[in-house]
């Protein structure tokens, strides 16, 4: 029996790597992407094929996917799960930030899934799996640039879904809360960069103090690559699959509350959190 051929892109750390683990224990071929394929020596002692990406070079989409549905006869899944997170107050932000942000979260995944899909139309077989976020659903204090990334993202499969119903292809996303990996620290570390200083410089540090104190309580990259495992899995998938920490909660207030409620709601939260944070700063001097 052929073996499915899975692409998992964003693979070098935390969650994109236990997907890509999951995928192959899971009986899959896989082809692990990144730009930081030193990273990835990991998984190559497993026996994943691991190969350089930068989803914002769409030229070397079209060159890595070819070679992919070449070497391995067809391509089975797609899992987006390269993306950055670009914060800091929308005045403050340069444009040039906002667009790379959009450049790989939105159009990376888009050239991706346009560079499978010819193989995947001629199967009449596939699924297409979109990591988006609780934020793709929710505001995020600060976080304006992310958060409309990730709602293009729920649309843009949305959308999906019923273009290539005809042709036997899932789509299916993924909406995490928060998880274990390197990229609050990131996130963090810019936010202040760019608006540290200056008049939303209270807003950013109570921000700040949320990430640290909710970070606390994340939930690990399995949680998300379980996920994954179902949408790749499932013989009729589900259109979304939520979890991680904050996440059911969240989504479920989104759809009952009323805009102006659920932002009492989140200003509450990340005022309670900077009161925590600032209490266990003290006791600690």
């Amino acid at each position: 029996m052929t073996k499915k051929v899975a692409i998992v892109t964003g693979a070098s750390s935390g969650i994109g790597k236990q997907i890509a683990k999951n995928l192959f224990r899971n009986g899959m071929d896989v082809y692990a992407l990144a730009r930081r394929v030193y990273k990835m020596n990991e998984l190559d002692d497993l026996g994943i094929h691991t190969l350089h990406l930068d989803v914002a070079d769409q030229d070397e989409i079209d060159e890595v996917v070819s070679r992919i549905a070449e070497e391995a006869g067809r391509i089975d899944v797609l899992v987006n799960n390269a993306g950055l997170g670009t914060f800091g107050s929308v005045e403050e932000v340069d444009l040039s930030e906002g667009e790379y942000e959009f450049k790989v979260n939105v159009f990376g995944m888009v050239k991706m899934i346009q560079a499978v899909l010819p193989t995947m139309r001629e199967q009449r077989s596939g699924r297409i799996i979109n990591m988006s976020s609780m934020d793709g659903k929710l505001a995020s204090l600060m976080g304006a640039w992310y958060v409309g990334s990730k709602f293009a993202i729920e649309g843009i499969s949305d959308s999906l879904r019923m273009e290539l119903k005809p042709f036997g292809i899932d789509v299916a996303v993924i909406e995490p809360g928060a998880i274990e990996s390197n990229w609050k620290g990131i996130a963090i570390d810019k936010l202040m960069e760019v608006s540290g200083d200056g008049p939303y410089a209270a807003m950013a540090r109570q921000t700040g103090d949320f990430f640290a104190l909710a970070y606390k309580f994340a939930s690990t990259p399995r949680v998300v690559a379980r996920m994954v495992d179902r949408a790749a899995l499932a013989r009729r998938p589900k259109t979304r699959y939520a979890g991680g920490t904050g996440a059911i909660p969240m989504l479920w207030a989104r759809k009952v509350l009323p805009d102006r409620c659920l932002d009492a709601l989140n200003l509450a939260m990340y005022k309670y959190a900077q009161r925590i944070v600032n209490k266990q700063t003290a006791f600690n001097r």
